[in-house]
């Protein structure tokens, strides 16, 4: 049996969700561009600069999560995922699931977005498991604050390992073990399974798999 991970933003998708589900929130009005927009990008700056701090930045993406009922969140998400998502969906990256899930590989989407803005992606690929940061709820509405380690960084390795255990398993049950990543944050797990892929790599993951010899590859349109 293989084991096959996904990273999730500017991997499978031509975007950033995190980015995108706060800029989609901005223009709903649901939170004051001036105040968050700005906030926003410097966020994003950071995690591609690999300088993000994860907590300081979850205290900012969870925050609104807290502040509306399930019933509106979920219906903003459809609408986010008809208009922001669905578009930045290649055909290449649908492809390269399919691949994967045909040749009955162990999938997962293991991504630092939170598992609220992930969730609907991940089933739009039909991929079955998902490692994200974990919103924390109190009987079905969310506190704002995480739960557990978020899935960042090394903290990809300790989820990752976490949901293998809970399925009786661990890296050495597979024969092979890929990840799919574009971003340098995600050189610990990269450097952990056996077959890391470069997808549309920043520059200093483009360097490093290069230097390597890592496969690169591209799932833009």
């Amino acid at each position: 049996m293989n084991l096959t991970l996904f990273d999730l933003d500017n991997t499978l998708l031509s975007c950033d969700s995190d980015f995108e589900w706060a800029q989609f929130l901005i223009t709903k009005g649901v939170l004051d561009r001036e105040v968050h927009e700005a906030k926003n990008q410097d966020f994003y700056d950071a995690y591609k600069a690999g300088v993000l701090d994860i907590h300081t930045f979850l205290e900012f993406q969870l925050a609104p999560l807290a502040r509306h009922s399930r019933t509106e969140l979920d219906a903003w998400h459809r609408e986010f995922m008809a208009t922001s998502i669905l578009p930045r969906i290649s055909t290449a990256a649908r492809v390269l699931v399919d691949r994967h899930l045909q040749a009955c590989d162990l999938c997962a989407i293991v991504t630092a977005t939170n598992s609220f803005v992930t969730g609907p992606i991940c089933r739009e690929f039909g991929i079955p498991h998902l490692v994200a940061t974990i919103p924390a709820q109190r009987n079905g509405q969310f506190t704002g604050a995480p739960r557990g380690t978020p899935s960042f960084r090394e903290g990809k390795i300790e989820r990752v390992e976490a949901w293998l255990e809970s399925l009786g398993l661990w890296w050495g049950a597979f024969e092979r073990s890929t990840f799919y990543s574009d971003s340098l944050n995600d050189l610990p797990l990269l450097a952990k399974v056996s077959h890391p892929v470069a997808v549309d790599p920043d520059d200093t993951l483009r360097a490093h798999a290069s230097k390597l010899g890592w496969p690169i590859l591209s799932l833009r349109v």
